[in-house]
C-alpha cells in the first residue's frame, strides 16, 4: 500500500499550475493575466534554486533517502524534470497564442527587429548606442571559466564569432546588464526584448569580426548553500560569504531560446545534463520580466485596480494608539482590506512618544525603504532602548537585511542576527511605555512580515493589545532570544520550536476525542503550506474518528484527500486571487467554546521544529467571530477556489445549479469597505467640542 502522502515538490509545482490557470482565464484583463503568467516564473526560478538545487545536493550524498510520499532523490528530480516540461508547454502555448494576440489589440504588440520601419530601427539604434552598449561586458567563454562567468538568472547571449584574419571561431557570451529595463518602448506603440534588441546591433562590439550564430540564453544556480553556524567567527561575514558563494554554485537549470549548434557547444562547455537544459522557442527567457509590462504606465484600464486597504472602524486618526488600546484593549486588522497603516502608524508613535521607553521588534523580509525601520532608527537615536531581531538567514533578503540591520547598530540600536541554529519568524513588536510611573507594555503580532509594500497585496492578520498577559509573554520571548534563556513558562503565547507543534495535536486529538464520544467536533485551518507527517497522522485519525475538518491551504499540501476512511471527513481547498493569501488562522470548535489562533507558522517541519514561531490566541469575541467569518468564507468560494484531489492536482470549484456567485477576496473587500464607510458616517454626524484643559 503507498504511503497517505503527497510529494512536496510535485504538490508545490501543482500549485503553480493554479497560477498558471489564473493567467489562461480569457475573463480576466490581459494585464492581469500577464503578471499571473509572470508570477509562475518567478515562483519556478526561486524553485529551481532552492528545491532542485537542494535535491542535487542531496543525490550526492545520500541518493536512497525517501521521502514521506515513498520517493527516493532521483525520483523526485525526473518527476520533477517530466512535470516542469508540462508545465512549461503550458506556458509558452499560452504566451504564443492568447497573450500575444491579446496584448496586440490591447496596443501592446511585442515587435521582433524585422516587423520595426527604418525610423523605429534608427530610434533604437540611438537608444542602444548610448544607454546599453556602454554597459556590455563580452566575455570569452572556455571549458575552464564557463562555470565561474555566468551569472545566475541573468539573460546572455552567446555569440559564436569569427575572425576572417586567422579563420578561428570563438564563444564570447554579453550578459545583458540589470540595470536596464527589459523591453524597449517602440514609437508608435509596443515593444521589443532586451535581447533582441542588444543581438540585432551588439556587431560594434567585434569590429572586423562576423557572429556566425547565436542564443539567449540564463543559467539558474542552486542557491541552498546553508552558513556554518557553528565555526562563524562573525556571522554577518558568514552571510555575506553565503550571498556570493551563490554566484559559484553549481548550476540547475539552463534556458535555452534556440537549438543550434551553438547551444550544444555551451551545454558542452558548462557540463551539463540534458536533464537540466530547457529550450524556450515560444517565450521569453525570464517569464518574472514580464512584471514590467504587467505593471506599464498608462494601462490602467487593462488591470484590475488594486485594492485600497479601508480604515479600521476601530482606529480614529485624531487619536494615538496607545490611547486606543486603551480603551479598546484589542485590535484586530486584515490586510490588504484594511489598511496596514496602523500597524507603521504604533511603531512610528513609539519612536516619537516621550513616553515610550523601549520598542522590541523582529524583523525578517522589509521593503527597501522601510518607514518602520526608520522609525527604530529615529528611536535609537533618540535615546530609547531599541532591540531589532534582525533575521540575516532570511533566504534572497539576505544582503538587504545586512545594510539595514548595519543602519541600526550605528544609530544605537541593540542588533542581533538571529538565533543560532533556527530562523527567527516570528512577528511581533513590544513597545514598553511609562504611563504615571507605571510601566505598560503594548505589542504587536502578525502572520505577515512588517513590509509595508507586501501588505498592500498579501493577505495578512494583525493584532493589537495591551492585555497585560500578552506583554508579559512579548517580554519572555524577546529575553529567550536575546539572552539565550528557554522559550518557556508562556502564559497565553504558544512558541516554537517548543511547543506550538505539541499544542496543535493536543487540540486536534481534544476534537478527535469529542467525536468518539459522538459530540460536535470540527477543525477549520487556513496556511500556506500542510508538510509536518506528525500533523498529517493527527488529521488523519481527526477524520477517522469523525471529526469535520476543512482546509484552506494556498501551495504545499502533503495530505491525500479522498474516499479513504481516514480522509473521507476531510476536504482541502486552495483559493488563488489577485492577492496572495498568506494568513494563517487556525480554529478548533472545542465543544462551543471556539478556540481561535493565529500565527507566523505554517503545518511544516521547518516552521514547527526549525523555527522561532509564535502562534496567539484570539480571546475577544469579535476577533474571534471576524477570523471564524474569514475562515467560512474561504470554503463559499466558488470562482477562484479548487479543490485538492487525492493524486495532487487541482480542480475548479465551479457552482452548484442555482448557487450564487461567491469570491472572497471580493468579499472581504466589499466587508470592510461598508464598515468603514458607517463608521466614517457616524463620526460625521457626531459633534465632538473642544474642551479647555484643567
Amino acid at each position: 500500500m503507498k504511503p497517505p502522502y503527497i510529494n512536496r515538490e510535485l504538490s508545490w509545482l501543482e500549485f503553480n499550475q493554479r497560477v498558471l490557470n489564473e493567467a489562461l482565464r480569457s475573463d480576466l484583463p490581459i494585464l492581469d493575466r500577464v503578471k499571473f503568467l509572470a508570477i509562475t516564473g518567478s515562483n519556478l526560478d526561486e524553485f529551481f534554486q532552492v528545491r532542485t538545487g537542494g535535491l542535487h545536493t542531496l543525490h550526492a550524498s545520500a541518493p536512497t533517502v525517501h521521502d514521506i510520499s515513498g520517493m527516493d532523490v532521483g525520483s523526485q528530480l525526473n518527476a520533477i524534470e517530466k512535470r516542469v516540461r508540462r508545465f512549461k508547454k503550458d506556458q509558452e502555448r499560452l504566451f504564443q497564442k492568447e497573450l500575444l494576440p491579446s496584448l496586440a489589440n490591447a496596443g501592446l504588440p511585442l515587435h521582433t527587429m524585422a516587423d520595426l520601419t527604418l525610423e523605429q530601427v534608427e530610434n533604437l539604434s540611438h537608444y542602444y548606442e548610448s544607454s546599453i552598449e556602454p554597459l556590455l561586458s563580452p566575455l570569452i567563454l572556455t571549458a575552464e571559466n564557463s562555470r565561474k562567468v555566468i551569472p545566475s538568472l541573468s539573460i546572455c547571449l552567446a555569440l559564436s564569432i569569427h575572425d576572417p584574419k586567422t579563420s578561428e571561431t570563438r564563444i564570447v557570451i554579453v550578459p545583458l546588464p540589470p540595470t536596464v529595463p527589459r523591453t524597449a518602448l517602440v514609437n508608435e506603440g509596443g515593444f521589443v526584448l532586451l535581447e533582441n534588441l542588444v543581438a540585432h546591433f551588439c556587431s560594434s562590439l567585434f569590429p572586423g569580426e562576423e557572429i556566425k550564430a547565436h542564443t539567449a540564453f540564463r543559467l539558474t544556480r542552486n542557491t541552498d548553500i546553508p552558513a556554518n553556524e557553528d565555526e562563524a567567527y562573525d556571522f554577518a561575514e558568514e552571510i555575506h560569504q553565503v550571498v556570493t558563494a551563490r554566484g559559484q554554485s553549481f548550476p540547475v537549470r539552463l534556458q535555452t531560446s534556440q537549438d543550434n549548434e551553438l547551444t550544444k557547444e555551451l551545454i558542452k562547455l558548462l557540463d551539463l545534463d540534458l536533464q537540466k537544459v530547457f529550450l524556450t522557442k515560444n517565450a521569453p527567457l525570464a517569464l518574472a520580466d514580464l512584471f514590467s509590462i504587467a505593471m506599464a504606465d498608462g494601462y490602467n484600464h487593462l488591470r484590475t485596480a488594486p485594492i485600497s486597504g479601508a480604515e479600521s472602524p476601530q482606529i480614529d486618526p485624531t487619536r494615538s494608539i496607545f490611547e486606543i488600546l486603551d480603551q479598546e484593549q484589542d485590535i484586530t486588522l486584515v490586510h490588504p482590506y484594511q489598511s496596514y497603516r496602523p500597524v507603521v502608524r504604533f511603531i512610528e508613535e513609539a519612536s516619537r512618544d516621550p513616553h515610550v521607553l523601549a520598542i522590541k521588534q523582529t524583523l525578517y523580509r522589509t521593503a527597501k525603504n522601510s518607514q518602520i525601520v526608520d522609525a527604530l532608527i529615529h528611536a535609537a537615536k533618540s535615546g530609547k532602548q531599541v532591540t531589532a531581531l534582525v533575521e540575516l538567514k532570511a533566504r534572497f533578503d539576505e544582503a538587504h537585511n545586512l545594510e539595514r540591520a548595519e543602519e541600526l547598530r550605528r544609530a544605537g540600536a541593540q542588533v542581533l542576527y538571529g538565533v543560532k541554529g533556527l530562523k527567527t519568524h516570528a512577528k511581533v513588536t513590544l513597545v514598553i511605555r511609562n504611563e504615571d510611573g507605571n510601566l505598560k507594555r503594548y505589542v504587536h503580532l502578525g502572520t505577515g512580515n512588517y513590509n509595508e509594500i507586501t501588505a498592500r497585496f498579501y493577505t495578512d492578520i494583525s493584532y493589537l493589545t495591551c492585555r497585560p498577559e500578552y506583554g508579559t509573554d512579548a517580554s519572555i520571548f524577546f529575553n529567550a532570544v536575546t539572552g539565550r534563556t528557554k522559550l518557556e513558562n508562556f502564559r497565553v503565547l504558544v512558541p516554537a520550536p517548543t511547543q506550538i507543534k505539541r499544542t496543535l495535536i493536543s487540540l486536534i486529538e481534544e476534537e478527535t476525542s469529542r467525536a468518539l464520544e459522538g459530540e460536535e467536533a470540527r477543525i477549520m485551518a487556513k496556511m500556506n503550506s500542510l508538510q509536518d507527517k506528525e500533523m498529517i497522522d493527527a488529521l488523519y485519525a481527526a477524520s477517522k474518528a469523525g471529526v469535520e475538518i476543512k482546509l484552506n491551504i494556498r501551495g504545499i499540501c502533503c495530505l491525500k484527500p479522498g474516499e479513504r476512511k481516514e480522509a473521507r471527513n476531510i476536504k482541502i481547498v486552495s483559493i488563488v486571487d489577485q492577492q496572495l493569501e498568506h494568513m494563517r488562522i487556525f480554529h478548533f470548535h472545542q465543544g462551543g467554546d471556539n478556540e481561535v489562533y493565529i500565527s507566523s507558522a505554517d503545518w511544516m517541519t521547518r516552521n514547527l521544529e526549525k523555527r522561532v514561531e509564535l502562534m496567539t490566541p484570539i480571546l475577544d469575541r469579535a476577533s474571534k467571530k471576524l477570523l471564524i467569518g474569514i475562515l467560512k468564507s474561504c470554503f463559499r468560494d466558488n470562482q477562484n477556489s479548487y479543490l485538492i484531489q487525492p493524486d495532487g492536482s487541482s480542480k475548479r470549484i465551479e457552482r452548484e445549479k442555482g448557487e450564487g456567485r461567491f469570491r472572497m477576496q471580493a468579499h472581504l473587500t466589499q466587508l470592510f469597505a461598508r464598515q468603514a464607510a458607517a463608521a466614517q458616517q457616524a463620526r460625521s454626524s457626531s459633534l465632538e467640542p473642544h474642551l479647555p484643559k484643567d
